[in-house]
């Protein structure tokens, strides 16, 4: 939990750049619209049909929204989609990180919420995204309709052996070399070899200028979430070196009380355009039946 900037020397500028030319790539009106809460400012992305139902999407950590957002674009043709940046994470939210192990982050879902005068909704979230809507279905179960967790963190980690030699250490050398060599090592291990030259550099960027949220949202309890009875889905990927099917799968089982599928794909963290359909194809399929 940070004060001041999480931005270095000339960060901010490339990351919103980056940001702003992600958001002209969309071939759909998105409204950019700033709501205040307790938390701090927090920038949201609006799209989809008003009239539709809601769906809130929350970015992947260190990342910035609308690269995490891209994955989800079919819901827009039929859904209204709330997307913030996180704040804490590059984009053009409140820069004060906020805890991801309380009822933080929960809190600051209800303020959006209510803003918006939605009393509940469905959630989709990659990643840290997926931490935070776990942390919503501890605190305010009630706030969620249903929910899609894909590669999530809050259920288990991977070995943290391998990504300290397959992420952190190339990590560092790149920072300290800033050789495409380690950069690509870094994106191959994320993504099985298949991410976007533009995403690359975007994450080349976040690692030299970002100053990186290194805690993982908490380890949720069966415990916690003994009065969450929402469907919820989860997609996982069997070669994701931080939340692997292998080792959430179990844990999932035992903790989500409804957890109404399971999809596993032969993907990293970061899914490639073919697999994108699927999950895509998956997730319209679960919001049909459940939404």
């Amino acid at each position: 939990m940070g004060k001041g900037t999480i931005y270095k020397r000339k960060g901010k500028r490339l990351i919103t750049q980056h940001y702003d030319h992600y958001l002209k790539s969309f071939d759909f009106d998105v409204e950019q619209i700033y709501v205040d809460t307790s938390y701090g400012k927090t920038h949201i992305l609006v799209a989809g049909p008003p009239e539709g139902k809601p769906v809130f999407i929350f970015q992947g950590g260190n990342c910035i929204n609308p690269m995490t957002l891209s994955w989800f674009l079919p819901l827009i043709d039929k859904y209204r989609v709330y997307a913030p940046d996180t704040i804490g994470h590059p984009g053009y939210s409140s820069e004060k990180r906020i805890s991801a192990k309380d009822n933080s982050f929960a809190q600051w879902i209800k303020e959006l919420m209510d803003y918006f005068h939605i009393d509940s909704s469905a959630f989709v979230g990659p990643s840290y995204g997926a931490g935070i809507i776990l942390r919503l279905a501890t605190f305010m179960p009630d706030k969620i309709d249903c929910s899609v967790l894909v590669s999530p963190a809050g259920i288990k980690l991977g070995s943290k052996i391998r990504m300290i030699k397959e992420i952190l250490l190339p990590l560092v050398l790149y920072n300290g070399t800033s050789s495409t060599k380690y950069l690509n090592k870094i994106t191959d291990t994320m993504s099985d070899n298949s991410m976007k030259e533009m995403d690359k550099k975007i994450i080349g960027d976040v690692f030299k200028y970002i100053r990186l949220e290194q805690e993982m949202p908490k380890l949720t309890t069966k415990e916690e979430l003994s009065h969450y009875n929402s469907p919820t889905l989860i997609i996982a990927g069997e070669k994701d070196i931080f939340f692997p099917e292998s080792r959430l799968h179990k844990a999932a089982g035992n903790i989500i009380p409804n957890l109404v599928a399971f999809k596993t794909y032969d993907m990293g963290h970061f899914p490639s355009e073919e697999h994108l359909i699927k999950i895509n194809n998956n997730i319209a399929e679960f919001l049909n039946d459940y939404y």
